[in-house]
């Protein structure tokens, strides 16, 4: 027997739904190892559009560079990393697109056993809405400090490390001492990994 459902959870239920259809969620593109479209959906070359417009270019139809690059490490990786659960715990994560709404790729390699028909996946999503609470929940878990902070703001900006020193009038050593103290605290090596961790991707 089907267990009764009130009206009220109905109603959470029509609301937890009409939730789920309002968020887009992330675009998807499979391609061969030979680079060549598989699949892709109306989101993936949504925010691919958005890419090319932060880099200044219109092109539609056409992978930005970026993503090209990323898919090209993946084929890289698939030739050492050759059964599948090689890739249960290994995944290739950029942040880019428009400093304002950064948009994170995250890249996984699909082997299969001959390697002809490998498959790489790339998953796009944009993280802008959600990067401020994210901010205040890394400022608490990695101790960051007020600078530290506002320097991982400007670093989403896609800033570099001249312009942040520009903007807080301190000398670019500075920033690069801030950025290293980030690094420490946050067990990163790159500005990337920095974003990405701090953002929880």
């Amino acid at each position: 027997m089907l267990p009764q459902i009130s009206e009220e959870s109905d109603v959470n239920l029509l609301d937890m739904e009409s939730i789920a259809d309002k968020r887009l969620g992330p675009g998807i593109l499979m391609l061969s190892t030979s680079m060549q479209l598989i699949y892709s959906d109306r989101r993936a070359w949504e925010l691919c559009g958005g890419i090319h417009k932060s880099a200044g270019k219109a092109t539609n139809g056409v992978l930005p560079p970026a993503v090209a690059e990323m898919c090209d490490e993946i084929i890289k990786h698939l030739h050492v990393r050759t059964d599948v659960k090689d890739w249960e715990q290994f995944r290739i994560k950029r942040v880019l697109g428009d400093p304002s709404r950064p948009v994170l790729l995250c890249g996984f390699g699909l082997p299969e056993q001959n390697g002809s028909k490998s498959r790489v996946l790339i998953m796009i999503e944009e993280i802008g809405r959600r990067q401020e609470a994210m901010i205040d929940q890394a400022k608490e878990q990695f101790g960051l400090t007020t600078r530290e902070i506002t320097v991982i703001e400007n670093l989403l900006k896609g800033w570099t490390n001249k312009e942040i020193a520009n903007e807080l009038k301190v000398t670019e050593q500075t920033i690069k001492e801030h950025i290293k103290h980030i690094m420490a605290k946050t067990k990163t090596t790159t500005r990337t990994g920095i974003l990405v961790k701090v953002l929880r991707l």
